[in-house]
């Protein structure tokens, strides 16, 4: 997050072919009869306003994850190599009724994965859109019933500088950490994924399981979570913690607050040559704007 975006390469925007044809097939053979083939592909909802997804070699080849390196090509370079993204489990700790730790196989069982299209907006002025695959946080938050003074949900990465080399480094203090308030976590656009374009997670993109708040800036989703902790205050952030006047805590979507290194106005999506506006909340003001009523989102960025 430390270098503006370049261009994409050629070979990051090669059609998801896949995808495409899928989508096509929906819409020629109507949702019956694609019930009947697979329904597990039927009433994907789209979040992005009809727009076409970003082709998926672009979301697999150009990533954020300092885990693995701070340039975008490193993460799909060693994210595969050395990440096992199974056994893996995940806790939901803190001010809860029932606590407990799942393993991923069980929260698959469970709460049945939902394909979701979603914009993502990076902080460095470069976006998607994302079709997701995966379920509610809130879903597992009211399974873990939160208790009266729970105000915040605060996350953590995997911490293991044998799967992530990138640990072994200082650019950020380790582990990586963010957090939401509870509100943030409950509304129903904020998804736990599992997958993109109705595959298994790719290491480099947070592998096996990732937050996506896509009215927030991209290092909000944060990637591989192994703990979910309900708590009374504020929780920190690492980019926060790494630079408090570049990186809030609630790094809402806002083209009227600038990054003190560039300007947040505009921004590029991935694989198109000319850059376009940025929306307020990214789009998604409708449903969320409501969240900080009375706000000062400048000085609260």
């Amino acid at each position: 997050m430390r270098r503006a975006p370049g261009d994409p390469k050629a070979s990051e925007i090669t059609p998801e072919s896949l995808w495409l044809d899928r989508r096509s097939f929906l819409k020629a053979a109507g949702l019956a009869a694609a019930a009947a083939l697979s329904p597990r592909l039927v009433g994907a909802a789209d979040f992005a306003g009809g727009e076409k997804p970003t082709p998926l070699d672009s979301i697999t080849a150009y990533n954020n994850f300092y885990e693995f390196g701070t340039d975008k090509e490193s993460p799909a370079r060693y994210a595969p190599k050395y990440l096992k993204p199974h056994p893996w489990s995940v806790k939901v700790e803190g001010l809860v009724g029932k606590p407990k730790t799942w393993s991923i196989e069980e929260l698959s069982k469970v709460f049945p994965s939902q394909e979701r299209i979603y914009r993502l907006r990076c902080v460095e002025a470069w976006s998607a859109v994302i079709p997701w695959n995966g379920f509610p946080l809130s879903a597992l938050l009211k399974k873990a019933e939160p208790k009266a003074k729970a105000k915040y949900v605060a996350f953590q990465t995997l911490y293991d500088p044998k799967q992530m080399p990138g640990q072994n480094e200082s650019v950020l203090q380790w582990p990586y950490v963010e957090g939401l308030r509870l509100d943030e976590a409950m509304h129903d656009l904020t998804l736990l994924a599992t997958g993109i374009y109705g595959k298994p997670m790719p290491a480099q993109d947070g592998a096996p399981i990732r937050l996506v708040v896509p009215w927030k800036y991209g290092f909000k989703s944060i990637k591989s979570i192994v703990s979910i902790k309900l708590v009374e205050s504020q929780p920190p952030t690492s980019w926060n913690i790494s630079a408090p006047p570049e990186y809030g805590f609630y790094s809402n979507v806002n083209p009227e607050h600038d990054h003190p290194r560039w300007s947040q106005s505009t921004e590029r999506r991935l694989g198109e040559l000319f850059k376009r506006k940025t929306l307020m909340f990214n789009g998604y003001s409708t449903e969320v704007a409501s969240l900080y009523k009375g706000m000062d989102l400048d000085a609260n960025y």
